[in-house]
């Protein structure tokens, strides 16, 4: 299906909104069922691509509504009203919807159907995207390919830039991670936040 232009744009949203193909293997704890979070724009340079929201996005609707969420937008070195700018900024995950608490810890991985389902579509709607931020495993599994670690991705982030740009989870899960390898804050945070700033204006 071509979509183009700001109106198949938002018919996209509005199909993406009512898409309910998890909903029979969804874990009780997502409350209300499936409620994809996700922030497309005709106009937009730049895309976060995550990996599926959690338990607190899951309420507010809001993608990164949370902790991780303000350490990516340090990271970015920009604001929430720049960070929620959809003129300026797109917001697609792995996975459209919360997809449950994993009893071991965390939340389980993005749902297996969404990204097969919608993730060409969108970005066929979204040309004038540039630079996709692929933040964590998930994301940079699909777009890069599997078998390499975050760490390796990551510290490989000029092979494919400014097109596409590995980043770990901002999760507090993380902050060992970032402690342990110092040249991410020194080495990618700087001309990230450069290209931040030229891309969004």
């Amino acid at each position: 299906m071509s979509i183009t232009g700001t109106e198949d744009l938002a018919n996209l949203a509005a199909e993406i909104g009512a898409c309910r193909i998890c909903a029979d293997v969804l874990p009780a704890d997502v409350t209300g069922g499936p409620r994809p979070v996700v922030r497309l724009s005709a106009t937009a340079r730049l895309c976060i691509a995550g990996q599926a929201p959690g338990a607190r996005v899951h309420a507010s609707g809001l993608p990164f509504d949370d902790p991780s969420g303000d350490r990516l937008r340090d990271w970015l070195g920009i604001d929430r009203a720049q960070f929620y700018d959809s003129s300026k900024l797109a917001i697609v995950p792995m996975g459209f919807c919360f997809p449950g608490t994993n009893p071991k810890g965390g939340d389980y991985p993005p749902r297996p159907e969404c990204a097969p389902k919608w993730r060409q579509r969108v970005f066929a709607a979204m040309p004038q995207i540039e630079t996709i931020l692929l933040v964590g495993l998930y994301a940079q599994a699909y777009d890069l390919g599997p078998g390499a670690s975050v760490t390796d991705r990551v510290r490989a982030f000029r092979k494919d830039w400014p097109r596409l740009i590995p980043l770990p989870h901002p999760s507090w899960r993380n902050t060992g991670w970032l402690k342990a390898n110092p040249w991410f804050q020194a080495e990618l945070l700087p001309p990230l936040r450069a290209l931040v700033r030229e891309l969004m204006g």
